[in-house]
């Protein structure tokens, strides 16, 4: 009986082994948007964190809530404290917030 020899194919050259093979994703979903935002304050982390363990999954609309009572008493720097948690918890709703809040 004669044996023949049959290299093992490899991944970049089995059209097989292409098609069922995993391709390594692109660019991470994430939206915590560039480098820059990531450098967020640690005491407003902190400070988020806090209000996370005491709220719960209701933490953003809590922030939401204490930053538009803020806004209407017409105290700027406790508006901007509220709204920096309520964009460390949720970003969009922070965003949604402060653009209602320009028009």
């Amino acid at each position: 009986m004669t044996l023949h020899f049959a290299a093992a194919r490899s991944a970049t050259r089995s059209p097989i082994a292409r098609a069922l093979s995993r391709r390594a994703v692109a660019r991470a979903a994430n939206d915590n948007g560039d480098a820059a935002s990531l450098q967020a304050d640690d005491k407003l982390i902190h400070a988020a964190l806090r209000h996370f363990a005491e709220h719960g999954l209701g933490a953003a609309r809590e922030a939401r809530k204490q930053a538009e009572k803020s806004f209407f008493e017409g105290d700027r720097q406790s508006y901007d404290w509220w709204l920096g948690i309520c964009r460390t918890l949720d970003r969009r709703m922070a965003e949604e917030m402060d653009r209602r809040k320009q028009r």
